[in-house]
Order: C-alpha cells, then sequence, then structure tokens
C-alpha cells in the first residue's frame, strides 16, 4: 500500500493485511441513488439551505443551496488557482449536476456526483453497506498485482495507445478531447478483480479520515468497540477524509492522482461534479 515514487502523502510505501469484504464492481449510479432517494425522499446536503451562523461575514444573498461545478477555462491559464475552474452553481446538485436546466435521464448509468460524506453513508445504510476503508480501496484498485506498479494494469497508462480509464485528455483545464465530464461506468476495462472505474471517472470517498502521510498498522490505536481511530464515528464539515482514484479532471500537467496509490483529502460537507463514491459488504 502507498507509493515512495509519488506525492508525499502517499509516503511510506508498507505491506498492511485486510480481511475478506464485498466491493461494488462500478461506483453507485444517477440510478442508483434515485432508487434510493425514492424510498426514502433523502435530501442531501448540496439541496439544503445553508445557516448563515455557520459562515459568519459572509453575504447572506450567496448562502444559497448548491454545489462545486467544473468549468472550463477559455484559454491557457496558470495551475496553481483551481478557483478559475470552479465555480459554485447555485441549485447544483446530483439531480442537476450542472445546475439549473441540466440534468441526469441522459445519464443514469453515470456515477452519481455532488455527495457529501453524509449522503453517501446514508446511502450505503439503507443499501446494507457500508463505505471502503482506504486500504480496502486500495487493495481493490490494485487488481490482485503486487509491487509498486502506477496502475492496476501496469505502468503504461495507454499501453494500447489507448486510455484504460476516463482522465483529462488534452490540455488542461480548457481543452478535454475526451468525455469532458463522467461517462457510463464500464467504458474502460475493468482490472483484474474484474472491478471497473477504480481509476479515473469519478474520486471515490472512503471512510478513512485523511493524515499528511499513512499511518504505519502498529501506529493505530484501536479503541474499546474495536474502531481504528482514523475512522471517525460521525461526519462533520470540519473532518477530511480520504479519497481515491483520481476523476476525469485528473492531467498529467496538474494531476497525477488517478493510480491506486494516490490519495486526496475531502471535507464531509464537500459536492462536487467530479466526487462521487461506493459501497463495500462484508463476506
Amino acid at each position: 500500500m502507498g507509493s515512495d515514487r509519488h506525492y508525499p502523502e502517499e509516503r511510506p510505501a508498507h505491506e498492511r493485511a485486510v480481511g475478506a469484504f464485498a466491493i461494488e464492481a462500478h461506483p453507485v449510479t444517477n440510478a442508483q441513488f434515485a432508487e434510493f432517494v425514492t424510498e426514502t425522499g433523502y435530501v442531501t446536503v448540496a439541496q439544503e439551505p445553508i445557516d448563515p451562523t455557520d459562515f459568519p461575514g459572509a453575504d447572506p444573498a450567496t448562502l444559497v443551496p448548491g454545489a462545486l461545478v467544473f468549468t472550463p477555462t477559455s484559454g491557457p491559464v496558470f495551475l496553481g488557482n483551481w478557483q478559475q475552474w470552479w465555480r459554485w452553481q447555485p441549485d447544483a446538485s446530483w439531480r442537476q449536476p450542472q445546475g439549473p436546466g441540466s440534468g441526469i435521464d441522459d445519464r443514469l448509468d453515470h456515477p452519481v456526483v455532488h455527495v457529501a460524506y453524509r449522503d453517501a453513508a446514508a446511502y450505503a445504510q439503507w443499501a446494507g453497506r457500508r463505505l471502503p476503508t482506504e486500504t480496502e480501496w486500495e487493495y481493490a484498485a490494485r487488481g490482485g498485482q503486487s509491487g509498486d506498479h502506477e496502475f492496476a494494469w501496469g505502468d503504461d497508462f495507454a499501453p494500447d495507445g489507448r486510455p484504460r480509464a476516463n482522465t483529462w485528455q488534452g490540455h488542461f483545464p480548457y481543452d478535454n478531447q475526451g468525455w469532458g465530464g463522467t461517462s457510463p461506468v464500464g467504458s474502460y476495462p475493468a482490472n483484474g478483480f474484474g472491478l471497473v472505474d477504480m481509476i479515473g471517472n469519478v474520486w471515490e470517498r472512503t471512510s478513512d479520515v485523511f493524515t499528511p502521510r499513512h499511518v504505519r498498522p502498529d501506529d493505530i490505536h484501536v479503541s474499546a468497540d474495536g474502531r481504528p481511530d482514523l475512522l471517525a464515528p460521525t461526519t462533520s464539515p470540519t473532518v477530511m477524509r480520504v479519497t481515491k482514484g483520481g476523476s476525469h479532471l485528473c492531467a498529467p500537467e496538474y494531476c497525477r492522482r488517478y493510480r491506486p496509490a494516490a490519495r486526496s483529502a475531502q471535507s464531509d460537507d464537500t459536492a462536487t461534479s467530479h466526487l462521487g463514491f461506493r459501497c463495500v459488504a462484508q463476506v
């Protein structure tokens, strides 16, 4: 698990043991999430009114339900300022990924996006499952490969001349020759475990709290109830958890986190147009 060859937060490379588990073959889709909402009436974090007391000093006119939506720039820009291609879009949600006027009728087989941690956990509970730990997710993403390979299929992203995952193709963030957004699950080959979209398409949430470097197994304190202290028992806007797999926005010149070992941090209340999840179950 991890890597000593890439970003600092992936270090150190180390071994871990993981118990048996079953993981879904693809990220949760819009169709699956819609079934959950229809049955339960669930309202996502992005659809809820915002409490002004949580944002003292902010213009009340801006405190409306919504989410972050990627918007390509008109040309080359300085890549050190992410706010040039992300915008706060009022009323953007899983039902309206790009905001008012957009929809999911033509993308029911795409991964659901704009899901905060609480939303993903609620779906998992409804489905009789849970979110994966980072260790489980990375083990599954490697697809049975041993060693520090770049990808589940080896070290070449496009061994046959064609990309093996939905990542940014072209010049980021203004010229995308690929999908330009999410793609139907399973549009690319499965890994050695028969899992699709473990790399690219959407970032996927895990239950682990993010740490700047990997904590070795011997350093993990386990509480009396058997819960590792890297698993936050409740959700909180201030909690940063590990996300894995990269997304359709990962580009070599900007982000090379579309690898099994790569990891990033997202707050529990974050909802964006490139962030989804999949569930696991004990066996």
